[in-house]
């Protein structure tokens, strides 16, 4: 519903911008449906007269297993953009993943912690560095480097043409020849943890905390780079075994109410991020409808919690899902 709120709410270039995937769609499309192939095991007999979402996610405190995943150009949806987005999520107790082709400049957007930035490596590694300088100096509490897009598909971005890839210079487009070196590079400068995004096989996710890396996120970019690539919710397991329990694995794509957050957190991941209805909210509320979708996420994860049974989140394992 809060989807066809936006499409009315929006110019059509703009909603289908952020809506669209790549190619026929497949990946985008089938992304909430791969969720809803699990079924869960209630457990009986459990006091969940009290039922508590918070977690701890690499130093900060989180009233819900629940992140606004890093999506560029707000300003598209709302005048104020990021700032908007940011102190929608603060609201609700959230934590913000910010991207480096936010429509807003970094000063403009307020620093509200916890905050993580994401981060491309260009080809023009000093941009890179620049940008992630910043960003700590900004406090950025984690760096996220989105690992799954060596080239962008040209799409037309309305009203910002500057950051189309169509029109942004050479040295500012992803480096192609990216390897993992990429994340103890980036810890150095940063010195912070490094997440990578855009993790979807055993081995991957395997090489990449071998590398350094202090989380894996299980992405396939929102179907937006290469169309019928593997539903991050049967990609989740297989890295969850591999990484084995060394470093959190955080999940997205299709997350789309309580019962798709409790299965992924059941499957392993230790929290979800929310890309597009984080944009929807922003589009038809401002930061007023951040904060409720964030909130609306949490209320729908601690129903789903009562009912089958989990008081807390470290309640929840692979015993209360079952595949359908």
């Amino acid at each position: 519903m809060q989807e066809e709120a936006a499409r009315a709410a929006l110019p059509a270039a703009v909603f289908d911008y952020y809506r669209d995937g790549f190619g026929a769609q497949v990946t985008r499309d089938e992304a909430t449906a791969a969720w809803r192939e699990w079924r869960f095991v209630p457990r009986l007999f459990s006091d969940v007269s009290q039922v508590s979402t918070e977690i701890e996610l690499l130093g900060a405190r989180l009233t819900a297993p629940v992140l606004a995943g890093p999506t560029a150009l707000h300003t598209l949806a709302h005048p104020e953009g990021e700032a908007a987005t940011a102190r929608g999520v603060a609201a609700a107790g959230s934590l913000f993943v910010l991207s480096s082709r936010a429509g807003r400049p970094l000063a403009e957007i307020p620093v509200i912690r916890p905050w993580w930035f994401q981060a491309y490596v260009l080809r023009d590694r000093q941009i890179t560095e620049q940008q992630v300088r910043a960003a700590v100096a900004a406090g950025a509490g984690a760096i996220v480097l989105t690992a799954d897009a060596p080239y962008v598909h040209p799409r037309p971005v309305p009203q910002a043409g500057a950051l189309s890839p169509a029109t942004r210079p050479a040295d500012r487009e992803q480096d192609p020849a990216l390897d993992s070196g990429a994340i103890a590079w980036l810890a150095g400068i940063a010195g912070r943890p490094v997440l990578v995004k855009g993790v979807l096989s055993a081995r991957d996710a395997a090489a990449c905390v071998d590398a350094g890396a202090a989380g894996v996120i299980v992405s396939n970019h929102g179907g937006r780079q290469l169309d019928r690539v593997v539903a991050t919710a049967r990609a989740l397991g297989p890295v969850v075994e591999a990484v084995a329990g060394r470093v959190p694995v955080l999940v997205d794509g299709g997350l789309r109410d309580g019962g798709d957050i409790l299965t992924a957190l059941a499957l392993g991941a230790k929290a979800v991020l929310i890309g597009r209805p984080i944009l929807w909210a922003l589009a038809t509320g401002g930061a007023d409808g951040v904060r409720d979708c964030l909130d609306l996420y949490r209320t729908g994860l601690a129903r789903t919690m009562a009912q089958a049974g989990l008081p807390t989140v470290s309640d929840i394992n692979a015993d209360v899902v079952t595949r359908a």
